[in-house]
């Protein structure tokens, strides 16, 4: 066959293979434009176009290849043949043998010849319970994957069962697959969602659904689990806009997760006022009556019972949910006792007023505005051409709950007062009047208004909240002029060991002069470093949409505004004590060209600041500062908290991997490993890592025997003792930290017992007080394990396994012990 014989007509008839070996011919050729042109020629040659082109895939295995194959060439160009050439005729019988021929080819089409071979022949005409059969039948081989899709092509989801088709996706991680197959079905969808809900009660065993499948390809029974479950339950109620009341098993452990993380926040932080995480409890309780007998726990656990039925009255616990001791303490409760609780709180709470940020305007200049005859009065001063406003917005915390957080209080400072717009009000009034636009009309005005200074920290974080709240403010970022976010020029500051004291206060001292008191961050931490002293965050987890605000949720409000005035002037004034270039006005204002990252995260904990203490060891200043580096040369995975960061670094030219919204910390880990990647993160779970690899082991006798000697040393200290007690312990600790090391005499050289605190060589204490009672009397429990750097104990509980089986693919057991030094 010669190359000039391809332009002839074809006899009618022509054999599709003789056919095809012309095009494959032409196809190794790259004639692209004479393979289409011999391709209509074919068909209109072909005594059967759709029966010549199934011959012709079945003889040829390049149409299985991914990507623009040869097959996928023919399929579309005969897709647009048949087109132009409608009146192609068909018996019915005839189309359902080349329907059934079709089916059979269908599970090994790659993805971009699925559409076009169903059109061909008309699939979605083709007897239902026979493509319900196929598809049947490709389940029960195992190809779930492949029956998933094409039940989604010719849309047979309504006559499955969602729990069958779904659950073996999802045990080979394919929830995306599994949000397209129920996309279009509200009732699938929630039938789905109901069925996740049903595998996160407590009382189910979630073997019972994975047993089945354990010799399933790519099986991942560690993606499988309540957790990572009530995730997906999550993304799926907003992506659909289900009600959450729908999965009450899924809702009701996310609000214990709530409640432990307040309960965390008020007696272990100690950063939550009484008042504040009350409120939050009785909106996060209500009256379920499991999450009440929750909380009834959890307050014995962290309270004595008469504490525990102070709290139980306050919070509305039914009598009957309580036990008998603290039912008892709850009726011996008077209305004397509650009084001088909160008097006492309130002592306290005015006493440690004087460790932070004050206001420097009277209280009557702070007017909290719910109404637009007030509003008018607010806009005419805030609206003024070479006006500075301080702005800032709060919301109530969702605590991980489905949505994004909507705007509860606006505040606007100028330099003689401060407005607190009660926004959720003003929106509802302005809609009720017919006149809903208003009020986003003023905020856009003042956002796009290049003449007023807009002051922020964080602004992208509080202008998406924002968007939230009101669709008409959803360009408002797009839009704005004049605005100084101070979270960029906080990135500016130089802060190290030679930076400016401030009123006596170095940024790397502050934590340690300030006792046990958390280290200050974000804005806190530059209004400390500015004007000396932190912001009081004790109301930053507020419930900001109850009403009436309480006092300090109304100072709190205003001080974050008005702040952002003095620490702007202070740095207008003399921008170079703080390493900024002289003319900080000019090159601020209107030019915040990257997006900064959102400002709170409630339900997330930020990275740590300068001035934290993590145990790290001993640091080495360097002689000189390492060579830099391209960003071509640069690779890194950020977290699901630093996707901002990510896709800017990628405009850049580094190499940038993501993780999802849905992934778990872990997997950056496993990411940097397998491809020697930086991780860049905020998150907590690398804030609290300690880069310490020594460690001594106790038993739980001697363990024992050193928790009962520190408390009688503070017995001892508190009875007016005075002098240092020494431990009998006997523990091999040298000083080097070296492998081989032995015991010295019967009081370790490397240890000492010095009022109440046990110390380890390096004057590292270890915190045996944070061992929780009952521990040292599990029979189960032979040993202890203690942090020879930051004085952590530990010890292998009920998440030992669990936690072990979800590293398994990042860390590797090696069997070394030289780091573990044991007791003698």
């Amino acid at each position: 066959m010669n190359q000039d014989n391809y332009s002839s007509d074809p006899p009618m008839g022509q054999d599709p293979l003789v056919l095809l070996e012309t095009l494959q011919l032409l196809w190794t050729k790259h004639e692209l434009g004479k393979l289409k042109e011999e391709i209509r020629r074919g068909f209109a040659r072909l005594e059967d176009p759709l029966a010549g082109l199934l011959a012709m895939l079945e003889s040829s295995s390049d149409w299985k290849g991914k990507g623009h194959s040869l097959g996928y060439c023919i399929t579309t160009e005969l897709q647009l043949w048949i087109k132009a050439h409608p009146a192609v005729p068909q018996s019915s019988t005839k189309l359902k043998k080349l329907q059934a021929r079709v089916l059979g080819m269908l599970s090994q089409c790659p993805a971009n010849l699925l559409d076009p071979l169903i059109s061909i022949y008309q699939l979605h005409t083709a007897d239902r319970n026979y493509l319900l059969e196929h598809v049947s039948h490709l389940y029960l081989q195992g190809n779930y994957k492949e029956a998933a899709i094409l039940s989604i092509k010719l849309k047979l989801q309504p006559d499955q069962d969602v729990e069958k088709m779904c659950t073996p996706l999802l045990l080979q991680d394919k929830a995306n697959l599994v949000e397209e197959y129920v996309a279009e079905y509200p009732e699938l969808q929630r039938k789905l969602l109901q069925t996740l809900d049903s595998w996160c009660d407590p009382s189910f065993n979630i073997r019972d659904i994975t047993r089945p499948y354990q010799g399933l390809s790519k099986y991942k029974p560690e993606k499988f689990n309540c957790r990572v479950l009530s995730k997906l339950v999550f993304r799926l109620l907003e992506r659909f806009n289900v009600d959450s009341a729908l999965c009450p098993n899924v809702i009701n452990q996310r609000h214990l997760r709530t409640l432990k993380y307040l309960f965390y926040k008020r007696f272990v932080e100690k950063t939550m006022t009484e008042e504040n995480w009350a409120d939050h409890i009785q909106s996060t309780v209500g009256e379920n009556r499991w999450l009440q007998e929750q909380l009834v726990q959890s307050l014995l656990r962290h309270c004595d019972a008469r504490g525990a039925a102070r709290w139980a009255q306050h919070c509305r616990v039914p009598p009957e949910m309580l036990p008998q001791a603290v039912a008892e303490e709850l009726q011996k409760l008077h209305i004397q006792d509650r009084v001088e609780e909160v008097t006492k709180a309130d002592n306290y709470e005015a006493s440690r007023k004087k460790d932070y940020y004050q206001l420097p305007i009277p209280r009557e200049n702070i007017h909290f505005l719910q109404t637009w005859e007030e509003m008018l009065q607010c806009w005419e001063k805030v609206l003024q051409p070479g006006q500075v406003v301080g702005v800032d917005m709060e919301w109530k915390p969702s605590f991980g709950m489905v949505g994004k957080p909507r705007v509860a209080l606006l505040q606007l400072a100028l330099k003689d007062e401060v407005f607190l717009l009660d926004l959720p009000r003003l929106l509802e009034q302005a809609e009720a009047e017919g006149e809903k636009e208003k009020l986003p009309h003023c905020i856009q005005m003042l956002y796009s208004d290049a003449t007023i200074t807009k002051l922020g920290y964080g602004m992208s974080g509080d202008l998406s909240s924002l968007a939230a709240t009101c669709s008409a403010l959803k360009d408002t970022e797009k839009q704005m002029q004049g605005v100084v976010d101070l979270l960029a020029v906080d990135k500016q500051l130089q802060w190290g060991k030679d930076s400016r004291k401030v009123d006596g206060l170095s940024p790397e001292h502050s934590h340690e002069e300030r006792g046990v008191r958390q280290p200050e961050k974000g804005l806190s931490l530059l209004v400390q470093h500015v004007l000396g002293k932190p912001l009081d965050k004790t109301e930053q987890l507020s419930n900001w949409e109850k009403r009436p605000l309480r006092e300090e949720q109304i100072l709190y409000a205003a001080s974050d505004a008005y702040c952002l005035l003095e620490i702007y002037e202070r740095l207008c004034k003399d921008p170079e004590s703080f390493g900024l270039g002289s003319d900080l006005t000019d090159s601020l204002v209107g030019k915040q060209s990257k997006k900064p990252r959102a400002k709170k995260q409630l339900n997330k904990q930020e990275a740590p600041s300068p001035s934290g203490q993590e145990c790290q060891g001993p640091r080495m200043e360097p002689s000189r500062p390492p060579a830099p580096i391209s960003p071509q040369e640069f690779s890194v995975v950020c977290d699901n908290m630093l996707q901002g960061l990510g896709r800017y670094l990628r405009c850049l030219g580094v190499d940038v991997r993501l993780l999802d919204n849905e992934d778990d910390h872990r997997k950056a880990a496993e990411i940097a490993r397998q491809e020697g990647r930086v991780i860049l993160t905020s998150g907590l779970p690398y804030q609290t890592v300690c880069n310490c690899n020594k460690y001594l082991k106790v038993s739980r006798e001697a363990m024992k025997q050193l928790v009962e000697s520190s408390r009688q040393v503070s017995g001892e200290h508190s009875a007016g003792c005075l002098g240092s007690q020494s431990c009998s312990v006997t523990v091999p600790v040298c000083d080097t930290a070296q492998p081989g090391c032995a015991p010295h005499s019967e009081q370790a050289e490397g240890m000492e017992q010095c009022e109440a605190a046990v110390v380890l060589a390096g004057d590292t204490v270890l915190q045996i007080t944070a061992i929780p009672p009952g521990v040292l009397d599990r029979a189960e429990l032979t040993d202890f394990y203690c942090c020879t750097c930051c004085g952590k104990v530990f010890w292998e509980g009920s998440h030992f396994g669990r936690i072990v089986s979800q590293f398994q693919d990042v860390l590797v057991a090696s069997g070394d012990t030289r780091n573990i030094y044991e007791l003698s």
